[in-house]
């Protein structure tokens, strides 16, 4: 499969290391009459880079930058090449390659020769086709063949072939790029190149092949000039009608890219100008810009030169090929007809027949695209199961070829026909034209072996859908099924807040990626070629290097959730069987800590630990040194301590760990650190070990959002800033009463981290409250797969919590996602599920939320260190952010996973793959921290990973705001304060 409707099972995939294994692999499927599939990222969506025979993995190997040139503004470049490193590469020279297809950090170049493909820019760029000036390609049967300008190195038998069918390439051919519409992609829609007045340009000829003729092997492409400082234009239209048909009037001005959209599709995205429809134009600099907001007759406009508010502005765009997967009810819709062009001029008419033949077939889609080149890309809610709705899929299919050759487009405006509209190619050229393509495919391969059954005796558009081998009714199917294949978690790009797919980057293998898992998944579930069901060893070698850390869950443009999948595949696989001694181990570790902590073995087994290991863990990570009172249990003591009345005033906490300045005082044993009890006064703490590790939220549609505070999965609320309060005392807060969660890695692994957040609220004036009662979010046992006990371990959580008064803070940032998201996923039926999770705040939502007006106290020092990757996908950070700010704590915390991600650095063979994950952001961002940096870390694992690999001490923010503040509030603890039943914990 790729990232089309369609799957076909190739015998075999080779991964050649050069032009002589290409070579080679054609020689001997020739000689056996195997088919040939050239493959790069597999973002296809029309089925051309899927196959019955070989398929020749051509990013494993043949991956690599030759050279390049500024001079002469040209690169050479193998077929692997992902985009993205070519134009890294070009950058510092001032250039850029001009196409730039929305999959740009993953699609290669040799898939973009192959479909020709545009991207935004193509409107001052061109195609794929304008900027490829040689080619080095081998044929079915192994022959080689260098192609430029002129004959030379083209096959036998093409030279004539164009002598003798002159006049079918100037008249059955007419209406594209050279009749001034570059969108004409359809077929071999480049043909006409041989013309002699066009200059006889071979190598752009095959452009646009989709790997029907031979395979690509090296290339030499031109580069553009990369403006210094481009502006980008939004501009509002009352409606799509009015955005196309101001596009094609803008043209003029020479814009880099003019993009529409419309509202169904992203209307409720903050920062757009007012309108229903926009324009994205992106100009050379800002006064050329400018001149066009004034020439515009949009309703609204917004200028913006900023290059990271243009960003945030163009994901939106480049997303849009995802979210337009569903509707707004939450269906899914498909590709299928993702790319068709019409003349620019045209496509202001164009627009309101598409979607008048749309509703005549009862069909949905929100058309999106290059409206400046008149290339409309759409996903529309095909019913491709049942026999009717695959008959209205042809139907439809049939019509709307007949409507854009009506208007004088093309079948495909950029990604290729493949086998989605190669069989209505008639429909669009002449007979004549037609047995030319097929003349053509015989000159370069006579034997029919590159990629039968595309472009030339097409395969009909109804067969070899994927999704008839996963029906519906099939448990599990409709997650699966929710992968589109547009592959961002095949991107290798470091940097920025993004988490997908730490896996993927660590190994470079489509089978540890969020998209080669789904695959995977659903051949498990089709039975044809995976066939150990639930025990397929495939798919469990697949799942294994699996982080979850959930990061596909916000990422993922259609939201795939492969930490919950894994989950389920656990829960499967080993139901009613022993399990490996880690699911027993760290499975059950809130269970194992209360009972440790029930029979105060916490000294001797934090002594034992040092010699002995548990069986089935990672030998190579140092146990979890345990806290020898645990948190609830430590505020009882406190709160005896002062004879059973109001405390007079609340001391820095018990087992606070001291600031160490990063970089002035190394560690001296890292890779063994030590953890200060309540009663070991002496002791110089550092942080340990461990954290429990889940699979986050539930397959589709069943996690709730409160209604009230974080509005989505990663929302934050907007709470109101105040300033006028001293530093470190309390605001004008409500009093409010906010109850901390005792999760169970505060409770028993850090007490420090709760009782500074306590001290901390206090401070801002709230009311802090400890959960009693036997609570656990349950995530260990999700994330091994146990989720029979986490139903159970949730039912009575819900018993002892009943219905929460007031926000639930809870300070570990996974457990908090587990029980915003995966609570009310595994007990769908239980009302009390969705309001347990609305009451979920995080340590800074709750003061943002409730003690708006408090200032905290001003720290004023550089920042680093790790956002857990739950947060980034579940929780958001926006609140941490705002709340760091307002403290003077300035700089970035690492994106990513840490790498240890629970559990699964904990678990045998995952060492070399945690370490990886952490070298990518965090290590690095460390070890360039400046002394005197302050090391955050809001989870218990990325605060482990960061002491036993940095060797330094990471702390939570709320630990680093209660250093902060006086010695103690003005008044004790509230009267009252709940004494935890640590009999029940």
């Amino acid at each position: 499969m790729d990232a089309s409707n369609y799957r076909r099972v190739p015998v075999g995939v080779v991964a050649p290391r050069d032009a002589e294994d290409v070579a080679a692999a054609l020689a001997v499927c020739a000689a056996a009459g195997v088919p040939v599939v050239p493959r790069g990222g597999g973002t296809s969506i029309a089925g051309q880079a899927t196959g019955v025979g070989v398929v020749l993995d051509l990013t494993r190997h043949m991956n690599a930058l030759v050279s390049l040139d500024p001079a002469a503004r040209t690169a050479v470049v193998q077929p692997g090449l992902v985009l993205d490193r070519l134009r890294d590469a070009a950058r510092p020279h001032g250039l850029t390659f001009g196409p730039d297809p929305s999959t740009h950090s993953r699609c290669t170049l040799g898939g973009m020769i192959g479909n020709n493909a545009c991207g935004a820019h193509s409107v001052a760029w061109g195609t794929t086709a304008d900027n490829v000036a040689e080619l080095a390609v081998t044929a079915y049967g192994g022959s080689s063949h260098r192609l430029g300008t002129g004959w030379r190195g083209a096959p036998d038998g093409l030279r004539e072939l164009v002598s003798q069918n002159l006049a079918v390439l100037r008249t059955g051919m007419a209406g594209g790029a050279a009749d001034g519409f570059a969108r004409r992609i359809s077929g071999y829609g480049d043909l006409d190149a041989l013309l002699p007045e066009r200059g006889t340009r071979v190598a752009r000829a095959f452009c646009g092949s989709e790997g029907t003729l031979g395979v690509v092997t090296e290339a030499v492409v031109r580069l553009v000039e990369l403006p210094a400082a481009p502006a980008l234009a939004v501009l509002g239209y009352a409606d799509e009608s009015a955005a196309a048909q101001a596009a094609a009037g803008l043209l003029g001005y020479g814009p880099l890219t003019v993009e529409g959209m419309a509202a169904d599709l992203v209307g409720g995205a903050a920062g757009l100008p007012r309108g229903g429809a926009w324009l994205f134009v992106e100009m050379r600099d800002e006064g050329a810009a400018r001149a066009l907001l004034r020439a515009s007759d949009a309703v609204d406009g917004l200028l913006l030169t900023d290059p990271a508010a243009q960003r945030a502005l163009w994901r939106i765009r480049e997303d849009a090929a995802g979210t337009a997967t569903r509707m707004p009810d939450g269906t899914m819709a498909w590709p299928g007809w993702e790319d068709c062009a019409v003349p620019p001029a045209r496509l202001g008419a164009y627009l309101p027949e598409f979607r008048a033949l749309l509703a005549e077939h009862g069909l949905r889609g929100s058309p999106y695209g290059h409206f400046g080149e008149g290339c409309v890309h759409v996903r529309i809610d095909f019913d491709l199961v049942t026999a009717p709705g695959v008959a209205r899929f042809r139907a439809f299919s049939s019509d709307l070829a007949d409507l854009v050759v009506a208007h004088g487009g093309s079948l495909s405006g950029e990604h290729g026909d493949g086998q989605a509209r190669a069989e209505l190619l008639p429909r669009m050229y002449g007979p004549s034209v037609i047995g030319l393509f097929e003349a053509y495919k015989r000159v370069w391969d006579p034997a029919g072996g590159m990629n039968p059954g595309i472009l030339v005796r097409p395969a009909r558009l109804d067969e070899n859908l994927r999704f008839a081998s996963l029906p519906p009714a099939l448990p599990f199917a409709g997650e699966v099924a929710r992968c589109v294949g547009v592959a961002k978690c095949r991107s290798t790009e470091v940097g920025g807040p993004g988490v997908m797919c730490p896996s993927y980057r660590a190994t470079g293998e489509e089978r540890h990626s969020t998209r080669g898992r789904a695959r995977l998944l659903h051949e498990m579930l089709a039975g044809e070629i995976v066939t150990g069901g639930w025990r397929s060893a495939e798919v469990a070698e697949a799942l294994d290097l699996c982080l979850g850390c959930k990061g596909c869950r916000s990422d993922c443009p259609v939201g795939v959730d492969m930490a919950a999948y894994k989950a389920e595949f656990l829960h499967h696989r080993w139901a009613g069987r022993l399990r490996p001694l880690s699911h027993y181990a760290l499975g059950g570790l809130p269970g194992w800590l209360r009972l440790i902590a029930g029979l105060r073995l916490a000294r001797p087994l934090n002594l034992v630990s040092r010699f002995l290991r548990i069986p089935g863990l990672e030998r190579s990570r140092p146990l979890p040194r345990l806290a020898r009172t645990p948190f609830t249990r430590g505020w009882r003591l406190v709160r005896r301590s002062a004879g059973g009345g109001p405390l007079p005033a609340l001391p820095p906490f018990p087992g606070a760990t001291p600031r160490t300045p990063w970089g002035s005082a190394p560690d001296p044993a890292p890779q063994t650190p030590a953890r200060l009890d309540m009663a070991d006064a002496g002791e110089n703490p550092a942080p340990p070990a461990f954290e429990e590790r889940g699979s986050g939220g539930w397959p589709p549609g069943t996690a709730p959002h409160p209604a009230k505070g974080p509005g989505g999965a990663r929302g934050t609320v907007e709470g109101r800033v105040g300033d006028s309060a001293p530093q470190g005392t309390p605001g004008p807060g409500s009093g409010a009463v906010v109850t901390v969660w005792p999760d169970t890695f505060t409770e028993y692994l850090a007490p420090e981290a709760g009782h500074a957040a306590v001290r901390v609220l206090r401070a801002a004036g709230l009311e802090p409250r400890v959960q009693t009662g036997r609570v656990c979010c349950g995530l260990t046992y999700i994330s091994t797969g146990r989720l029979d006990t986490a139903r159970r371990v949730l039912r009575r959580t819900l018993d002892a919590v009943g219905d929460p008064q007031g926000p639930l803070t809870v300070l570990e940032p996974s457990c908090a996602a587990a029980l915003r998201t995966d609570l009310p996923a595994l007990l769908p039926e239980d009302p009390r599920a969705p309001r347990l999770a609305a009451a979920v705040r995080t340590f800074a939502e709750t003061l943002e939320e409730y003690a708006p007006h408090w200032q905290p106290p001003r720290l004023d020092r550089p920042v680093a260190g790790q956002t857990h990757c739950h947060q980034h996908a579940v929780l958001g950070d926006a609140a941490d952010r705002r709340l760091r700010e307002r403290a003077g704590l300035t700089g970035e915390l690492s994106g990513g996973c840490c790498g240890l991600a629970g559990n699964f650095g904990f678990e045998p063979g995952h060492h070399e793959v945690s370490v990886a994950c952490a070298e990518e952001q965090l290590l690095p961002s460390l070890r360039a921290a400046a002394p005197g940096t302050e090391v955050l870390a809001d989870g218990f694992s990325c605060r482990t990973q960061i002491a036993q690999l940095a060797g330094g001490r990471a702390r939570h923010l709320a630990e680093v705001l209660a250093e902060g503040l006086p010695e103690g509030p003005p008044d004790g603890l509230p009267d009252g304060w709940p004494e935890p039943d640590v009999g029940r914990m």
